[in-house]
């Protein structure tokens, strides 16, 4: 497919099965330096994420990410990684996406692991708590490491992009975007640092309202500040849909967070009706929020290198004609490389999600994300392009959207 990288994960039980480094494992190490060395044998640069949501269940029992003890063990974590795969691997995503394994998996509406039922306090902690660990990593690679193997690194935020549902909502569809992206975004990338100042302010008064005598939403201090504020050498963007924003209307439930509401703000999130719907429900069909995404990032953070680092199509059962999945890549692709000539955004890198059919968390192989389709009923697990998958790689070799006529085959599925 003349792929240019492989993104994939580090699982820290894995390689820490106990969770500290006092006892790393063996298997582990030998697992990785073999993939990496694979990849880098073919050509193809390994981009790894330290910490894709599986958390050890001794760190889970002690309290998981709503444990302020977390932003160290995390550090030693990465630091093993850093030690042993550091002068392979120069591209480095430390946290993927704390919108999902904060937000949503402290919410009622969405219990993921570790399906604890706290939206009031405990996904902020863990949110602050993953900021803090993604910069004290950040920060000891750049003193320990960065000299010796030039890594450069961030951390993935999951941005759906919101626009009103009508011109009289656009200020809630900015709300929800400083909500969700924000939030995640404000303390590393902006010039202030710390939480969106509209964000802070609400949840502040909101709390006192409801009889807390501090913020659940919990402050940086100034030294937190400094400290998470410029830990990025790029903005690593997840992005799958959009999503139009409303204010609930009387006696209407707020749930689904964070695909079909927003209960902190009392905000209602839909598709539009033209939209298209992949398997997955919550993953509607909308090209142009990839590039309305990319003009917030840059409107908000400055002129900063942008790496798409997830986007992708779900669908059901073998379909190697999967003319839908190749329509969204097309789409999806146009609108990367409008947000590029015309707004002048600095996209670095585009990842599709995912090569091959994964296991889709609650989901579990129901839903299928490969541009290779995977044959889970034989042992062998064997595996298939799929048309998408044959586009995509022209694509990437001819670093173009137009693909030329030698290829009709594949055009007369495009057009």
């Amino acid at each position: 497919m003349s792929l240019d990288f492989y993104r994939f994960s580090i699982s820290w039980s894995r390689l820490l099965p106990n969770g500290f480094p006092n006892y790393v494992s063996e298997d582990g190490k030998r697992y990785y330096n073999k993939l990496i060395d694979g990849l880098l044998a073919k050509g193809i640069e390994p981009v790894v994420t330290i910490y894709h949501w599986d958390l050890p269940q001794r760190l889970q029992d002690l309290g998981g990410w709503t444990n302020s003890l977390i932003t160290e063990w995390f550090v030693d974590y990465a630091d093993v990684v850093f030690a042993l795969f550091g002068d392979r691997v120069k591209t480095w995503i430390t946290i993927n996406e704390p919108l999902i394994f904060c937000d949503a998996s402290y919410s009622k509406s969405l219990l993921m692991a570790p399906g604890v039922n706290d939206s009031e306090v405990g996904m902020y902690l863990c949110g602050k708590n993953v900021l803090l660990a993604h910069a004290k990593a950040y920060r000891l690679y750049q003193k320990k490491y960065k000299a010796r193997f030039h890594g450069l690194l961030s951390f993935a935020n999951q941005a759906s992009w919101f626009e009103g549902l009508t011109a009289a909502d656009e200020e809630l569809a900015e709300l929800a975007n400083q909500y969700t992206v924000g939030r995640h975004s404000h303390p590393v990338y902006s010039k202030e640092g710390g939480w969106p100042p509209v964000i802070e302010k609400l949840i502040s008064e909101k709390s006192a309202k409801e009889g807390f005598f501090q913020s659940r939403l919990p402050p940086f201090t100034n030294e937190e500040k400094e400290l998470v504020r410029g830990t990025f050498d790029f903005y690593a963007l997840n992005h799958y849909t959009s999503r139009t924003v409303r204010m609930k209307r009387p006696g209407e439930l707020v749930a689904g967070f964070p695909m079909r509401g927003v209960p902190e703000l009392d905000l209602i999130l839909e598709g539009r009706p033209e939209w298209p719907v992949a398997t997955s429900e919550w993953l509607f069909v909308y090209p142009q929020g990839l590039r309305q995404i990319l003009r917030w990032v840059k409107k908000h953070y400055g002129d900063i290198p942008i790496f798409i680092t997830e986007n992708g199509y779900s669908s059901v059962g073998g379909n190697l004609e999967d003319q839908d999945r190749l329509q969204y890549y097309k789409g999806y692709l146009e609108q990367v490389l409008l947000a590029m000539k015309e707004d002048g955004v600095n996209v670095i890198g585009y990842t599709a999600w995912s090569l091959i059919d994964n296991f889709e968390w609650m989901d579990g192989y129901r839903s299928k994300f490969g541009l290779c389709e995977v044959d889970f009923s034989d042992p062998l697990r064997t595996r298939k392009l799929r048309r998408s998958g044959h586009f995509y790689a022209e694509v990437i070799r001819r670093r173009s959207l137009d693909i030329g006529p030698e290829y009709r085959w594949l055009r007369a599925h495009m057009f």
